[in-house]
């Protein structure tokens, strides 16, 4: 898996404690389906996640793909005004 990381990831990442976990959620109900990411600094709540640690250059990333296999590419960029980490999978908002 190549990764691509923002230098403000990375600071954010390191300000916040080194680590960032990325998960698959699926969003939707019976019109329509799409699985996107989520990202925090901190492990999500419940357990049973099956996160794959990776180092990432500078912090350690622990991605847990749903049972998929890892994107060709995982990229991570801060957006908005809070700065989130927002992750993309193959270039894309949404798990293809």
């Amino acid at each position: 898996m190549k990764l691509e990381v923002s230098d403000e990831v990375r600071s954010l990442v390191a300000q916040r404690g080194g680590r960032l976990f990325v998960w698959t959620k699926l969003h939707g109900r019976c019109c329509g389906r799409i699985t996107l990411l989520e990202t925090s600094t901190e492990p999500p709540g419940p357990a049973g996640r099956d996160f794959r640690r990776i180092e990432a250059d500078g912090f350690d990333l622990f991605i847990d793909s749903g049972g998929r296999r890892l994107p060709d590419t995982l990229v991570l960029e801060a957006r908005g005004r809070s700065r989130t980490v927002r992750a993309y999978w193959n270039d894309l908002g949404w798990v293809g």
